[in-house]
């Protein structure tokens, strides 16, 4: 999932990860990308639309008129329409959530630095098959003060975002 915005909301402080994305119904700028389940079978079809593991989990499934991007690769930017519809929408800062840290992740966000993108990568909203290559993953991307992107956790953004909850 990339996003630019949150929707406003009346108090945010019961989201969890996946609800702050699942939120994103109600903004113009949000937009949603494949991946792979823990349905995905081991013969490689994994990024092959109507293939087992193609799909969304039920928390996130596309809402009616969101653009969904069929990711064929490992970064959301190789031969899709992920760069005309986020600048068709003056989205310049995404937050990346997803798997793998260390491959789809990564190569996304370096793909969206490369285009001029600025990213912030939840680091409790990625992962990997082995914990070593998710906290290098994060690292690589925060490398240098931030080369690629920017990483923190979902509790930090709740928190920005409940700025005045009570």
């Amino acid at each position: 999932m990339l996003s630019s915005s949150i929707p406003e909301r009346a108090c945010c402080s019961s989201l969890t990860c996946s609800g702050i994305f699942s939120s994103r119904a109600a903004s113009e700028k949000s937009l949603a990308t494949t991946f792979p389940s823990s349905a995905a079978p081991s013969n490689g079809r994994i990024l092959v639309r109507g293939e087992a593991g193609h799909d969304f989990i039920p928390e996130l499934y596309p809402v009616p008129g969101e653009p969904v991007i069929d990711k064929p690769g490992k970064g959301a930017f190789w031969a899709t329409d992920l760069h005309a519809i986020l600048q068709n929408r003056g989205i310049k800062q995404l937050i990346v959530t997803g798997v793998t840290t260390e491959v789809c992740v990564n190569t996304t966000v370096r793909e969206a630095n490369d285009r001029g993108y600025d990213c912030l990568v939840l680091s409790d909203c990625v992962g990997s098959y082995f914990p070593e290559f998710h906290d290098m993953g994060l690292k690589m991307i925060k490398a240098q003060g931030g080369i690629f992107g920017w990483v923190s956790d979902s509790a930090k953004v709740l928190a920005a975002l409940n700025g005045g909850c009570s």
